[in-house]
């Protein structure tokens, strides 16, 4: 048996049915990058409490510097986009990412997601809309490290490493932590998953069917996009 039908059993049998994943992929027992700097929330909004999102990019331009990650023009134009969901703390909960391609026609999807130390996508699920199914994907992480939850039986202690805005209200709180190279991915439609990136940040290829904004659902209430 190899490693990874070991992992999938160890998973079977600690909780049952599990709703995410994990595929074999170049595991790398250390990162052999230096940790980031732990961003600053007050570096990323103007005096009024505007978002700022100029500054937000150059911190995920200088995430991929530190990388190696090759920027390349799309990244530089409007196709890059940040967001704090809303929430104004966007050192926790917050994110960058890029379409590459989303095509409605033919249902697939390629997404690039970025994210910053200590930095959370939150909570959330798709659901069918009239004009995509209910979106199912995947999470191939590139550099960097992350931590995916999903639903299922609470991993031991997870409580304490949910980040405060959500520490009360996540639902998905099975963990799997990813390595540069593997992949893990949601097994049904409809799940409640969100991620979280460790102490350099990280850098995720997502694989998916067509993503339509309108079957997006957050778990927290106070989340706007």
């Amino acid at each position: 048996m190899n490693r990874i039908d070991r992992r999938t059993l160890l998973f079977s049998l600690a909780g049952g049915a599990a709703s995410l994943a994990l595929l074999p992929g170049c595991r790398s027992l250390k990162e052999t990058k230096p940790m980031l700097a732990i961003p600053r929330n007050e570096d990323f909004y103007l005096p009024d409490g505007t978002f700022h999102a100029a500054a937000a990019k150059r911190a995920y331009y200088a995430l991929m510097e530190h990388h190696g990650y090759p920027i390349c023009d799309r990244l530089r134009g409007e196709d890059f986009w940040t967001l704090d969901f809303g929430l104004g703390k966007f050192a926790e909960v917050g994110m960058a990412g890029i379409f590459w391609i989303n095509n409605h026609e033919h249902d697939y999807l390629g997404h690039e997601i970025y994210l910053l130390p200590g930095q959370m996508i939150p909570e959330h699920w798709h659901e069918a809309t009239r004009d995509a199914r209910a979106k199912v994907e995947g999470w191939h992480l590139r550099h960097g490290s992350v931590t995916l939850f999903s639903e299922g039986a609470p991993s031991p202690g997870v409580d304490e490493r949910i980040p405060p805005l959500h520490r009360e209200i996540a639902v998905a709180r099975r963990e799997t932590v990813l390595a540069q190279g593997e992949v893990g991915y949601l097994e049904k439609p409809l799940g409640k998953h969100w991620m979280l990136a460790g102490p350099a940040g990280a850098i995720v290829t997502e694989y998916g069917c067509y993503h339509d904004m309108a079957g997006l659902r957050f778990t927290h209430p106070g989340i706007r996009l």
